[in-house]
């Protein structure tokens, strides 16, 4: 039996119909940039996720960038962040010239560890990105303490965590700025590029808004420095066809995911843990083993597709080396990346492929 890791083609060829309707509609309407169509995916994604408002924008980066911009980071400051991430995480810190901080992660969730992050504090530090990764929502309650007692700007990188909630409250709306990103391979893909921005602080809010827009709210009227971060309105057009979906889908992998932490039983793999502070949305389906390439490569003979997130470390990218942190200075995200890898977890499995993973997993 044949398990890719990933078939997007599942849900498009689902969906096919309806979204094209849409699209026709946004192209005969000519709404491009922004428009009705981001407008009502606005709307619906905030009210659907129970937030305030939010703020659809180009790509899942150009949030966490808008983020960096609003919170005034500048070079000199320093952001303390987690290395085991995809390297958009820090891209914003970047490109307004602060420097990038990493603390090491915990084993079981693979997000950041609040007891590192608060030893990595100095003087210098301006920020904290918390990124809950695979889904999994990170320790927000220890995460905000240490914020709150150095007077921290805390952004969310929610971009794999579409519809979890931390205690009851949706991520991304716990710090001061959340973001989202609708690259086609996460729980709400888009057909392209797109992400959101959220804050339960209605200022942020606001000036995310003009940065969105060439730092403008009027016609030719730049107040403050932006960029073009606009939505395209084909993207709106069909996340709103795809938004509806979001829950099943969801609950759909959740019971994937269920159905993992039962069924496998080989020994040394070490499971994603499921702490009681928030349930995960599963993006991803991540398992730990130290004979890994070993273990990838029978899985590969039964025909079940697997992937590496993340290989690589961000403090150990030819990109970061000026920061100097070589080897051996995370430990627990050095090993998390040696011997990690994600299995199949997308709502169009179905259980007799999700079985035979674990049947092959417990054989190997």
């Amino acid at each position: 039996m044949k398990v890719p890791f990933l078939d997007l083609s599942l849900q498009h060829q689902a969906l096919r119909a309806p979204a094209l309707a849409a699209l026709a509609a946004t192209y005969d309407a000519t709404r491009f940039c922004l428009g009705r169509d981001v407008e009502d995916f606005e709307k619906a994604f905030a009210t659907t996720l129970g937030y305030p408002r939010a703020l659809a924008m180009n790509s899942g980066t150009s949030p966490l960038h808008v983020a960096c911009m609003i919170a005034g980071f500048q070079p000199g400051d320093e952001v303390i962040t987690t290395p085991f991430t995809f390297i958009s995480t820090v891209w914003g810190l970047s490109y307004v010239g602060a420097t990038p901080v990493f603390a090491d992660i915990e084993a079981g969730t693979f997000n950041l560890d609040p007891e590192k992050l608060a030893a990595a504090v100095t003087p210098r530090t301006k920020g904290i990105i918390v990124v809950h990764l695979f889904g999994q929502p990170a320790r927000m309650d220890e995460i905000m303490a240490v914020a709150r007692r150095h007077n921290l700007f805390v952004i969310e990188d929610c971009a794999q965590a579409v519809g979890a909630r931390y205690r009851g409250t949706p991520v991304g709306i716990i710090g001061d700025a959340g973001t989202f990103s609708f690259y086609p391979t996460k729980n709400l893909g888009g057909c392209g590029e797109g992400g959101a921005f959220v804050s339960r602080r209605e200022e942020v809010h606001t000036r995310a808004r003009h940065i969105r827009v060439h730092g403008s709210d009027r016609r030719y009227h730049h107040d403050i420095i932006g960029g073009n971060f606009r939505m395209d309105g084909f993207q709106g057009a069909l996340l709103n066809v795809k938004l509806p979906h979001l829950a099943a889908w969801t609950a759909r992998r959740q019971t994937i995911a269920a159905r993992y932490l039962a069924g496998i039983k080989l020994a040394d793999v070490i499971l994603p843990t499921s702490p009681d502070y928030g349930a995960s949305v599963f993006h991803q389906f991540t398992i730990r083993h130290p004979r890994r390439d070993a273990l990838r490569e029978h899985l590969a003979k039964h025909e079940i597709g697997t992937d590496l997130i993340y290989p690589v470390p961000l403090h150990l990218q030819k990109c970061y080396a000026g920061l100097g942190r070589g080897p051996g200075s995370f430990p627990v995200a050095e090993q998390a990346a040696a011997n990690c890898v994600s299995l199949p977890i997308f709502p169009e499995l179905t259980d007799a492929q999700v079985d035979h993973v674990i049947q092959a997993i417990n054989a190997f």
